[in-house]
């Protein structure tokens, strides 16, 4: 009986184990994946944009410009990747993305919101190299709440890598409340 508990558990190692690995390489893929947005990017022309956040008076005459919209920088001897939206702007906002420990089996990220509060987000697979999906971390305490706070985090880079489309999306009163999209080309 003993011998056929320790082979049970013995098994339950080996057959978790390549899920295990196949899990960091997939947040180590996602991590990567935020890296090679490096730079800085600005807000495309106002007839590429979607939606209201961009008509915000602080937003619109950043679009079509020079002027750096979005910074992403490696800090913390590549730990850490520091987004900056709308950087030196009121309306800036910072979301720190990280692997969650030494291993990598996480990318989880905390943003730094003009609602002045910071949800803590989660990758999640996206099922598209293009992609990078981020959900609420339900294991904290504003995910779960009614406040309004950011709940998703979409971000879609097209193939040539030079256009990035930003979708914030929020939730309040039990609900999502609505997205805030940007489009940015790489600067």
């Amino acid at each position: 009986m003993k011998s056929s508990i320790c082979l049970f558990a013995a098994g339950l190692l080996i057959s978790t184990a390549p899920l295990s690995a196949g899990n960091d390489q997939a947040a180590r893929d996602q991590y990567n994946w935020l890296k090679q947005l490096q730079g800085d990017w600005v807000l495309a022309p106002a007839d590429q944009q979607e939606g209201k956040a961009t008509q915000h008076k602080l937003v619109a005459p950043l679009l079509g410009t020079e002027t750096v919209a979005m910074r992403y920088r490696i800090i913390g001897k590549g730990s850490t990747i520091q987004e900056n939206l709308l950087p030196g702007n009121e309306k800036e906002m910072a979301t720190m993305y990280h692997c969650n420990n030494a291993s990598c089996s996480r990318v989880k990220a905390k943003h730094y919101c003009v609602k002045q509060n910071q949800p803590e987000l989660i990758a999640e697979p996206s099922g598209s190299p293009n992609m990078l999906v981020l959900n609420c971390d339900m294991d904290t305490g504003l995910c779960q709440s009614n406040d309004n706070h950011i709940h998703k985090i979409t971000k879609n880079l097209s193939a040539d890598g030079n256009h990035l489309k930003v979708t914030y999306t929020s939730f309040a009163r039990g609900k999502y409340a609505k997205d805030s999209v940007y489009h940015f080309d790489r600067k």
